[in-house]
């Protein structure tokens, strides 16, 4: 397995970052997965769009976009695979330890790891923590995620595959890694950025391929929703069969069938729509 740090490939097990990077040491960083499949990423161009909003939210220098391509082809070019977990660090690099950021200048990683095709359906918990709206981070895709560890953790522990949050006022949110989307009156609906989720690349063209409205929702929506999906990366289009005790029986339902089938046919025509 090759790694793209700073400039070159390495052996994975070659692959060296300071103990003293930044990313390591306080979370300052920022990432994106994508989805690779035989060696062609998905959404390149919005992806990298979002990870110099990420960086400049944290102060961070711009990435060099063309560099990050270029690592993207290279990682991919050496590692062959079907389908692909393609992922991009940039943290702050190597920094005194504390919360100010050193001189050394941003650490840039390219790494690839191999996948499955996700289950067309999966179960998902809510957690009683909640995503802060009004946060520094709100809207950002940072290193920072042991919370989402934590969320996560929970719910595999009960069986599911996702936690899902509420905000500081009691709206429905986001996953620990993906969007939601609930089917009410047949009509189709997510919760808008401004509930402090991340604006997921999937969910984005989801949004724009469908006509799904975003709605201000209180969580307890999931407790009466006809149908429910997640987006992602790397489960496109994923229905909910189970929210906590609640089973949603025929999942999925007509609305997310449809959903399903519009990504896919939308992706597989265009790889960086």
């Amino acid at each position: 397995m090759k790694i793209w740090l700073d400039g070159a490939l390495h052996d994975a097990d070659r692959a060296r970052v300071s103990v003293l990077d930044h990313g390591l040491t306080v979370g300052d960083g920022v990432f994106e997965t994508l989805r690779s499949t035989e060696g062609q990423p998905f959404a390149l161009t919005r992806h990298l769009n979002r990870l110099t909003v990420s960086a400049r939210g944290l102060g961070l220098p711009d990435p060099d976009l063309d560099e990050v391509r270029r690592a993207c082809a290279a990682v991919l070019d050496a590692n062959p695979m079907p389908l692909g977990r393609l992922r991009i660090t940039y943290t702050g690099g190597t920094s005194p330890l504390g919360s100010d950021r050193g001189e050394a200048g941003p650490t840039l990683i390219v790494a690839l790891g191999g996948v499955s095709r996700r289950p067309d359906t999966t179960a998902t918990v809510t957690v009683p923590w909640t995503r802060n709206e009004r946060g520094a981070l709100t809207g950002l895709k940072t290193t920072s995620y042991a919370e989402n560890v934590v969320a996560l953790a929970r719910a595999r522990e009960s069986g599911a595959s996702e936690a899902l949050f509420a905000n500081t006022v009691g709206r429905l949110c986001e996953g620990t890694g993906s969007n939601v989307f609930v089917v009410l009156d047949g009509e189709l609906h997510t919760p808008p950025v401004s509930s402090g989720c991340l604006a997921g690349i999937t969910r984005a063209l989801a949004v724009e391929w469908t006509g799904a409205a975003e709605t201000d929702l209180p969580l307890d929506v999931l407790d009466r929703a006809e149908e429910i999906f997640l987006t992602s990366t790397l489960r496109d289009v994923q229905s909910v069969h189970r929210v906590d005790g609640r089973e949603l029986p025929g999942a999925p339902g007509p609305v997310t069938a449809k959903a399903m089938r519009i990504f896919d046919e939308r992706a597989a025509a265009d790889v960086d729509p």
